[in-house]
């Protein structure tokens, strides 16, 4: 069967460079997910291959062209999400994604799900008062739930922004570290203070954390407290105990929203330590109010090369994985 071509001449320069992405590498992921040759010049889009493989791949080109035609940067898991759905015969839903943008950075960038799992993460945060969000590192969990978090303290539909993580490297005990509190557990909180950057001025964050509207804490210092009309992010919650997520999940007051987050497969607590989160996960996963989402390696928005990173790793652990280790039962 000989080859046939097909041409896109697109609008802009911008739209060209949205669409072809970093070094062309969304060229070549398009050329090597359909097995075609495409080939940008200037603002000529060409693609060659055969007739099926062709129709494929502009087809998924069209489906991103809400993006590329305002020169909106296009990732790869937007490419593969397009593939997904042409395959899985999910064109309504994959509008319903690109139409719906969670916030605007203080660069003016857009924040959006570009998957479908993470949409399903923003939709479950959303309705539930308690949401897990379970997967690999990259996959937008902490980033996607600051984002919410920040919408509904500056929407004043909550009065407080509770971030906590375990401090499990210092065991809980920071006493040994320099500094005021603040100081001794700013090392295992800062993925927290990027996700709130992006948003928040930094001269402004010392201000709203006096004033009480945003609280960066250790796990440690939830006990006791009752933490109402809040939206709380229980962050690396793979490196608590079970007593530990326990006394945080109980933690809960009215008006309040709550995401736990985590990665099973890079827990740090001992080996013969459970992880409160497979602990958790398994007790809670029939209880009403309650929402569980299992993000994965293709849900991975960073680098390409942590997606296969996140991959091998799976692969090998899932060989290897001692028998008596805990597991966590999806439902």
């Amino acid at each position: 069967m000989s080859d046939v071509s097909q041409n896109l001449q697109l609008p802009s320069l911008e739209s060209a460079i949205a669409l072809s992405g970093s070094k062309e590498e969304n060229l070549a992921l398009l050329s090597r997910h359909t097995g075609t040759k495409v080939v940008l010049r200037g603002q000529s889009l060409d693609i060659r291959g055969q007739e099926k493989a062709v129709k494929r791949c502009f087809r998924a080109i069209s489906f991103l062209q809400p993006y590329w035609e305002v020169g909106q940067a296009i990732s790869q898991p937007d490419i593969l999400t397009a593939f997904q759905a042409i395959d899985t015969n999910k064109q309504d839903e994959y509008r319903d994604l690109q139409q719906h943008t969670l916030a605007k950075t203080r660069r003016g960038e857009f924040i959006r799900a570009k998957t479908f799992r993470q949409r399903q993460y923003i939709k479950a945060i959303q309705k539930h008062d308690i949401t897990f969000g379970i997967g690999p590192a990259g996959t937008g969990k902490t980033f996607l739930a600051a984002v919410l978090a920040v919408q509904a303290l500056l929407n004043d539909d909550v009065e407080r922004l509770i971030l906590t993580r375990p401090a499990v490297e210092a065991g809980e005990r920071l006493g040994f570290l320099p500094g005021d509190l603040q100081q001794k557990v700013n090392p295992f909180l800062r993925p927290l203070y990027d996700a709130l950057y992006q948003f928040i001025d930094p001269l402004k964050l010392p201000e709203l954390m006096e004033k009480g509207r945003i609280e960066i804490a250790p796990l440690a210092y939830m006990r006791g407290r009752t933490l109402s009309n809040s939206f709380v992010i229980v962050d690396e919650a793979q490196n608590t105990t079970p007593a530990q997520l326990k006394m945080v999940l109980t933690r809960l007051g009215f008006g309040s929203k709550m995401v736990v987050t985590g990665d099973i497969t890079q827990t740090d607590l001992p080996t013969h330590q459970a992880s409160g989160l497979v602990t958790s996960s398994n007790i809670l996963k029939s209880v009403e109010g309650i929402g569980f989402c299992y993000l994965t390696e293709a849900d991975v928005v960073r680098h390409p090369l942590v997606q296969k990173i996140v991959g091998a790793y799976e692969a090998f652990e899932s060989r290897h994985a001692p028998k008596s280790a805990p597991q966590l039962r999806r439902p």
